[in-house]
């Protein structure tokens, strides 16, 4: 069985993660969303928020699990059964920093593959950041995130302020 991971803090997700995420079912057994922890972010939502707002997202994919996880992704992967992880890609700049992290995953287990799939065109300005960003100051974010947490997503920033 192809077991495989998708990363990220997901601080939302964003329609260029659904892209990824529709994409990448198609191309295993299994589909592991996993929301991470990034000790170089500090999240906007809870980890309990971020798991609603994706499990909301992909609940009619059938194949596809979300999950949380802390410490090594490599480690996780390799618990999960994992034979890979997957990553978007938007820009070059993109590319530079999930090469360093593969090549470091490949040293840590060269059993574990990652697989770079580009994003879509339509979301390669995309960021979780820029949503954010957006919503903060209630500008309009259809269409950026998927319909399922668009309310949610100004519901939270607005009680944070």
């Amino acid at each position: 069985m192809k077991i495989w991971i998708c990363p990220g803090s997901f601080d939302p997700v964003t329609m260029g993660h659904i892209d990824i995420i529709r994409r990448a079912r198609k191309m295993c057994d299994h589909l592991i969303i996993a929301i991470g922890v990034n000790d170089e972010k500090k999240a906007t939502f809870t980890f309990d928020e971020r798991k609603e707002f994706v499990k909301k997202c992909v609940k009619d994919m059938d194949n596809v699990e979300v999950d949380t996880f802390e410490g090594l992704l490599i480690n996780y992967a390799k618990n999960k059964g994992a034979t890979a992880i997957v990553k978007g890609l938007r820009a070059v700049s993109d590319f530079e920093y999930e090469l360093q992290m593969a090549l470091l995953n490949k040293r840590l287990n060269d059993k574990i593959e990652t697989v770079f799939l580009m994003t879509s065109i339509n979301y390669s300005h995309l960021s979780s950041r820029a949503v954010r960003n957006i919503a903060k100051y209630n500008g309009e974010i259809r269409g950026l995130v998927p319909d399922a947490i668009h309310d949610d997503i100004y519901l939270k920033l607005k009680k944070g302020k």
